[in-house]
């Protein structure tokens, strides 16, 4: 081409190209590594193929266990969660956003229960430079003691069996100790969120979680949106059981409207 010649115009935008189907399938796999949630119409554009043609991959890969196909797109089958250690390292600036939001439900002189987990630390973190006169009764050894460093924050250990690995006390004497309180409202964190419940990769949590929650006049999950058509090993809660869900975007689809059906408040960090 001439240097003085003008550049071509209207050239058709360049065609991506389509992956065959052993290809297609790895790439799923190898997003769904990276994201715990996949959605149907998400992968049909990004491959530029049918819907059609991502469900029938969703179900040959099912078939073969790589991964169990939800309401919309597909998850990975349940399994145990990095430790609370890396997660930690994990939706930093998410977490950080669902905690700002989450103390500004949070009043003088109230007693909260905070279960264990990476979010649920950063509420406390939040809690102990905006919150002031406060019981926290915690089973988590980093959430009682980040609030303790505020000292109108009053912080009581839940005794039990201890679990190094999330950092947290478990087993029938700590369910046993918290049937003593009456709680205002407990701040709860979960491994997965589906229309069947709330759950969590630890049982032993799990069922501290949920003797926290009956206990509390509310319940508020925070949740970044990875955990959304998650499953995970033991269900502790139905959705009509908690009062409020606080996320960094929000859920669609069936589990939109079993929230929506169970009235429960759906608050967006940074909306």
């Amino acid at each position: 081409m001439n240097k003085l010649d003008p550049p071509p115009r209207n050239l058709p935008p360049p065609r991506k190209l389509r992956l065959d189907k052993s290809s297609r399938q790895e790439r799923i796999l190898a997003e769904m590594m990276a994201s715990a949630t996949l959605r149907v119409g998400d992968l049909a554009a990004d491959l530029d193929v049918s819907t059609e043609t991502i469900r029938r991959d969703l179900f040959e890969l099912q078939e073969r266990g790589l991964i169990s196909r939800t309401y919309g797109g597909a998850v990975r089958p349940f399994a145990a969660e990095p430790s609370v250690t890396e997660r930690h390292r994990l939706m930093v600036a998410e977490r950080e956003a669902i905690a700002a939001l989450t103390v500004k439900f949070i009043k003088p002189k109230e007693v909260i229960a905070i279960g264990a987990g990476a979010t649920t630390t950063h509420v406390a973190r939040r809690m102990a430079a905006e919150c002031r006169d406060l019981t926290v009764i915690t089973h988590s050894f980093s959430v009682a003691t980040v609030v303790a460093a505020n000292p109108t924050i009053d912080v009581i250990m839940c005794p039990g069996r201890y679990d190094a690995r999330e950092g947290m006390m478990v087993g029938a004497e700590t369910i046993d100790f918290l049937q003593s309180y009456n709680v205002n409202r407990a701040i709860l964190g979960i491994s997965g969120l589906t229309t069947e419940g709330l759950a969590d990769a630890e049982a032993g949590a799990a069922w501290v979680y949920k003797a926290m929650m009956n206990r509390a006049s509310e319940t508020i999950i925070v949740s970044d949106h990875k955990k959304f058509d998650v499953q995970a090993l033991a269900i502790w809660a139905r959705i009509p059981d908690i009062q409020r869900l606080v996320v960094d975007e929000p859920p669609e689809g069936a589990i939109s409207r079993a929230l929506e059906r169970a009235r429960v408040e759906v608050s967006v960090a940074g909306k």
